[in-house]
């Protein structure tokens, strides 16, 4: 995110009351869920081969060697496959052996943004929207979403209650992003505390005030994280959404050490998610998760902490896919190209619902 300094507007925290609606629908039969994860800002070059030695040796004053750097002892390994299985491992396992990633072009596979701004908001609404509106979300201020987002849409469709489907986020502009329809859903982001009784989430809501975050509106991932695990625990909600940060904060400061530490921690989430959700009966073998990241950043050494249209590279992102509703196995190889306008038909068509009968400029499923 470029600019975070935008002038906020008074948040109206949405309270999760978990009433009778969500005892009875975890009485009946649940039907299928759907996981959306997202990284902001994580670059194609970390994704698919780790640590980038050109922007590390950037980062070093010039009397340092780059062997003796704690940087390079740690995450080095001689091929891109074995210095992303350091930063990524649980990951790399889960889209080898359950599901699938898009996005690697040194081996013939196109991932890419379809709007023009190449920055947070955008990339976000390109996701939940199926399309780009570059003339209505030309900047990160929290305006609300002008069009209904895929995650309304399934409540919708579904027939859910609010507290069915659920957005945690860093960010606290995902108040306006998420959704169209201002209480259509259930968001938590930013700052905003947790309404669940237990001990350990009014902690939580007292320490994500007190640890606050080195950036303006968004809290520390590790808050989302907890936050979110929490609320899928005792809501048992079938739509969740989780939006990481710092991968793209730390990026910003020129923080490389920080950047790729975020995605060893996000790693371990991810690993806590998807083994805890496969624990679970009304979860296990019926959970779709896709994994991906608003934009990319700039390719060189130069530019790596940037994004935006100024920046070539933002435009490439990358996309992963765990879910019974795809045989395909590992990285995709010469295959056709994608975009992130094809994400909310894909979520949509997972769970029986046709996004693009409504949306006939969108992007289509991604099979």
């Amino acid at each position: 995110m470029p600019n975070r300094s935008v002038i906020w507007p008074i948040v109206v925290i949405a309270a999760v009351w978990l009433t009778e609606p969500v005892a009875r629908s975890q009485a009946a039969d649940p039907g299928d869920a759907i996981v959306l994860v997202t990284l902001d800002g994580a670059r194609t070059e970390e994704i698919f081969g780790g640590l980038d030695l050109d922007v590390l040796k950037s980062t070093l004053k010039p009397e340092q060697k780059v062997e003796a750097s704690p940087l390079y002892q740690r995450f080095w390994a001689d091929t891109p496959e074995a210095r992303r299985q350091k930063i990524l491992p649980f990951f790399w396992t889960l889209v080898t052996e359950q599901g699938s990633i898009a996005g690697n072009r040194a081996l013939g596979s196109s991932a890419t943004l379809t709007n023009k701004h190449w920055f947070s908001y955008p990339g976000y609404s390109e996701i939940l929207l199926g399309q780009a509106f570059d003339a209505d979300i030309t900047s990160n201020d929290p305006i609300q979403n002008p069009r209904e987002t895929v995650l309304e849409r399934l409540r919708r469709e579904k027939q859910l209650e609010a507290a069915q489907v659920a957005t945690f986020a860093s960010w606290g502009v995902f108040d306006a992003i998420a959704e169209h329809t201002v209480g259509a859903i259930t968001i938590n982001a930013g700052v905003e505390p947790l309404d669940l009784p237990q001990e350990d989430v009014r902690l939580m809501n007292r320490l994500q005030q007190e640890a606050a975050s080195p950036w303006d509106h968004t809290r520390l991932d590790a808050f989302t994280f907890r936050q979110a695990m929490a609320y899928l625990e005792k809501a048992r909600p079938r739509v969740l959404y989780i939006a990481f940060d710092e991968t793209d904060d730390w990026a910003h400061d020129g923080r490389y050490d920080r950047v790729l530490d975020t995605y060893v921690r996000t790693d371990g989430y991810l690993r806590e998610l998807w083994t805890w959700l496969q624990a679970q009966p009304d979860y296990r073998g019926r959970t779709h998760l896709l994994i991906t990241t608003d934009h990319g950043r700039g390719a060189t050494p130069a530019d790596w902490r940037h994004h935006g249209d100024k920046y070539p590279g933002a435009e490439h992102v990358w996309m992963a896919f765990v879910t019974p509703k795809m045989a395909q196995r590992g990285e995709w190889k010469d295959a056709p190209p994608v975009s992130t306008s094809q994400i909310a038909a894909t979520l949509a068509s997972w769970v029986g619902v046709d996004w693009n009968a409504d949306h006939p400029d969108a992007g289509k499923p991604i099979r």
